[in-house]
């Protein structure tokens, strides 16, 4: 089974600049079948992040590579959107750092869009909150226009790349949380709207809808973003940094259909999977039976 009017992009980006496993999922998911599944493959973006630094100023890690990758990210998307007209892009991660290249490129051409946003994380720190000053733990502050400039407003692309209130958060943890865990939830703008890991692990199929009626008037489309991490850890902890308490990947599934069945959708990524964590490979099947079901019913709603 195959998945008409689907193309797969491969980001192998590592934010931490340290040559952790996210940048292997790629190469692992098309080997676990994705390929089968997705067989027009744009290949990857020649992302490089391999310096560590933290910039003085914001506290960013990797600022300037980042920024640079972003644009490579944005351009490899465009490319591979001409020569596919109507297509919609599947993003292979790398962690959730991809979206700082997804964003600019849909930003391109359309002057609003949307994002369904499921992470186990808000992503809501900043350069100087962060302890590791990773953009995977900043990603949603700077696409809704908090942070450094050069990633808030790539060239050509006034921030925020995407407003707050055409935001839905899905499957963040609310419960049991540390100090620092808290406040980072505490940090997000109340526009910015929400359905947690408890509500999601409740009514899965029912937090979908509703996210998906959420961001159905949005004319220029809407990002489906899906960071591993929104699973639990019993089911998949393959990820760099796993959170109790997240759906099981049938909710999971029952979750993202009716985002995957909106007429506004524009596209899927995929992040955080770590196939170093995975040695024989079964969590990157289980991933990859998720997108074939998801993926099992084609939707007749090409970009336009």
């Amino acid at each position: 089974m195959t998945a008409p009017g689907w193309y797969l992009v491969g980001a192998p980006w590592d934010c931490s600049a340290l040559g952790r496993g996210e940048r292997l999922a790629p190469a692992a998911l098309r080997a676990a079948g994705l390929s089968d599944l997705v067989p027009d493959d744009a290949g990857d973006a020649p992302i490089v992040i391999d310096d560590a630094r933290r910039d003085e100023a914001t506290g960013v890690r990797a600022l300037r590579q980042t920024a640079r990758a972003a644009r490579v990210l944005a351009d490899g998307l465009d490319d591979a959107a001409r020569r596919r007209p109507g297509g919609r892009p599947l993003v292979v991660g790398g962690d959730c750092s991809l979206l700082l290249g997804v964003l600019p490129w849909l930003r391109r051409s359309r002057s609003r869009v949307g994002l369904w946003f499921v992470d186990g994380h808000p992503d809501f720190l900043d350069g100087a909150s962060s302890p590791t000053g990773e953009t995977a733990d900043l990603d949603l502050a700077l696409l809704t226009g908090a942070g450094p400039e050069q990633l808030t407003a790539p060239a050509g692309v006034t921030a925020p790349l995407v407003a707050p209130d055409d935001v839905v958060l899905v499957g963040h943890r609310t419960r049991d949380l540390d100090p620092e865990a808290a406040a980072e939830v505490a940090r997000l703008p109340d526009s910015i709207r929400r359905f947690d890991a408890p509500a999601v692990v409740d009514a899965p199929r029912r937090c979908g809808e509703r996210a998906a009626a959420m961001l159905a008037d949005i004319d220029g489309g809407v990002w489906l973003h899906v960071d591993c991490d929104v699973l639990d850890p019993a089911d998949l902890p393959a990820v760099s940094y796993p959170e109790p308490g997240g759906p099981t990947p049938g909710q999971l599934a029952d979750l993202l259909a009716p985002l995957f069945a909106s007429p506004r959708l524009l596209g899927v990524s995929i992040a955080d999977f770590r196939p170093d964590l995975d040695p024989d490979g079964r969590h990157a099947a289980t991933l990859v039976a998720l997108l074939r079901r998801l993926l099992s019913d084609p939707v007749d709603n090409p970009i336009s």
